[in-house]
């Protein structure tokens, strides 16, 4: 039997292993396969608990290491929260109740469906992607961030905050239609596309203008470009604006990809963050929430020193509702997206279990100093996570997080970048699907899920040892010994090699 035959659904079929905030291509994909974790089932009713009972704190901390699927739940929260429909037909609602935990119908689900019925819209962007052109030392950089996609959301021109500020108090008054019909009519083009080319529309902006409101003005965006200032109490005052036209129950949720990459150690920009949340807080009174994505806990994005611990109980005040994602979380999602098995080869792999039982124990001990890895825990857990072993995905983290703080990764946040560990893992699969039944995944294999992320310079010597050696087995050992070498509780011994490369002990390593 193959490996590929085990498997529920194709293991090669089409999964996307980087979520992106921006992207709406497979919203209904992205709905149906979210896999709500134990973990992550406890954290979201933690979190529906605060969301029904504001009690001042409006931020959300989601944080989680390399492909842990944090940009996966900030994504399904916002698009659970304000519900429309998926594809014209599909509500994320129902996709949700249709998931464990919350198809049992508990108290879980009844809290749910009370948070999606609160009306409301949520802005989901990624941060970095939408700071584009805002300098990080700017003072108000990250609020300029905020102010850009909420101007956007409105409907107003984002590029240029001033002209969004004129776009905004002309839809106040309520001559924004007709100012727009007005410069289609002089112009000889619709008001969106003039917008950007505003410097020189100059006359037949300050002509519609004069024609929708009845007052005679020269140079009018002149005037708002001068006399227009970022503040983040105006900001707020906007939101809160904005959430009072829409009814008495209404909220407006940020959701905001990667802030920990973005303000990582700069007190500046961490500050920023917590006065937005703060200031929303104040204005809208719990009706405008601000949830974010960080690769760390919030302590360790923050940094050392007595100001920056000052800063943390501070930010932490704001943020008390926290969402960590673990390698639990990512295992668990990945045996069940992944390696889900068909029910009549459930007999044939508690077979093998029973067979290789003993062998297990010794096989995958790490020794010689190294931490303490886990193992199959019993006959299920084999079954769950075969033809991988439970070491590999915690093993695997912390390889990522090592060699990304050393500065092995491409791009300008040292970030894996189109990988995730379901991606990776799903290679791996992929790559031994053809193997047949008894066969493991080794732990070598993972570095090719990784390779065209990493600089040139770190996977040097793999690429002089492919053009060199003859030998496979070294090869394969290189790039294992390649992926465990940053990772601190490693031990590259013969024996640790023998485990990683599934190889008998008294196998020669060094040959």
């Amino acid at each position: 039997m193959l490996l590929e035959e085990l498997f529920n659904k194709p293991i090669d079929r089409e999964i996307e292993g980087v979520i992106k905030a921006d992207d709406d291509a497979s919203l209904y994909v992205e709905l149906d396969e979210y896999v709500i974790t134990n973990e992550v089932a406890k954290r979201l009713d933690a979190f529906l608990g605060a969301y029904l009972n504001y009690a001042g704190a409006n931020g959300v901390w989601v944080s989680g290491f390399f492909g842990s699927g944090k940009s996966h739940l900030l994504k399904m929260l916002a698009l659970l929260l304000q519900n429309k429909p998926i594809e014209d037909t599909h509500y994320p609602l129902d996709l949700f109740l249709s998931k464990p935990p919350f198809n049992e119908g508990d108290m879980q689900a009844a809290d749910l469906k009370r948070a999606v019925e609160i009306p409301s819209e949520s802005i989901l962007f990624n941060i970095d992607q939408k700071a584009d052109v805002i300098s990080k030392d700017e003072l108000n950089a990250l609020v300029a961030v905020f102010v850009k996609v909420f101007d956007e959301h409105c409907g107003y021109y984002a590029k240029h905050p001033y002209i969004a500020q004129f776009e905004r108090e002309l839809d106040q008054d309520g001559h924004f239609d007709d100012f727009k019909t007005a410069f289609a009519e002089s112009a000889g083009r619709d008001w969106e596309s003039g917008r950007q080319r505003a410097k020189r529309m100059g006359q037949y902006i300050d002509s519609a203008y004069s024609r929708a409101t009845g007052a005679p003005v020269s140079d009018i965006l002149d005037k708002y470009r001068n006399d227009y200032r970022l503040s983040i109490e105006d900001f707020a005052n906007q939101v809160n604006g904005y959430i009072q036209s829409k009814g008495d129950k209404f909220r407006l949720n940020f959701f905001v990809d990667e802030v920990g990459q973005y303000v990582a150690e700069n007190v500046k920009l961490m500050t920023n963050l917590q006065t937005v949340a703060e200031s929303l807080a104040t204005k809208c009174n719990g009706r405008s929430w601000v949830i974010v994505t960080a690769q760390e806990d919030m302590s360790a994005v923050i940094g050392d020193g007595a100001q920056r611990s000052d800063d943390f109980s501070k930010i932490q005040a704001r943020f008390k509702n926290s969402m960590k994602l673990n390698s639990q979380d990512v295992a668990e999602g990945i045996q069940i997206r992944l390696l889900a098995e068909r029910r009549e080869y459930i007999e044939d792999l508690s077979s093998l279990y029973q067979q290789q039982e003993s062998n297990f124990k010794t096989l995958f001990d790490f020794a010689d100093g190294s931490a303490s890895y886990p193992n199959f825990k019993d006959r299920e857990h084999f079954i769950k996570s075969y033809p991988f072993v439970p070491y590999q995905y915690i093993l695997f983290q912390s390889a990522i997080q090592g060699l990304s703080r050393h500065g092995a990764f491409q791009g300008k946040h040292s970030s894996v970048g189109e990988r995730s560990m379901l991606g990776v893992f799903r290679e791996v699969a992929i790559g031994i699907k053809a193997h047949k039944l008894g066969d493991l995944a080794t732990f070598d294999l993972m570095f090719d899920g990784i390779r065209t992320a990493l600089l040139s310079a770190i996977q040097s010597s793999v690429q002089r040892a492919e053009a060199t050696l003859t030998n496979e087995f070294a090869l394969r050992v290189l790039k294992a010994l390649l992926l465990v070498k940053y990772v601190k509780e490693f031990k590259p011994t013969i024996r640790n090699i023998c485990v990683l490369m599934q190889e008998n002990f008294d196998k020669s390593i060094i040959e």
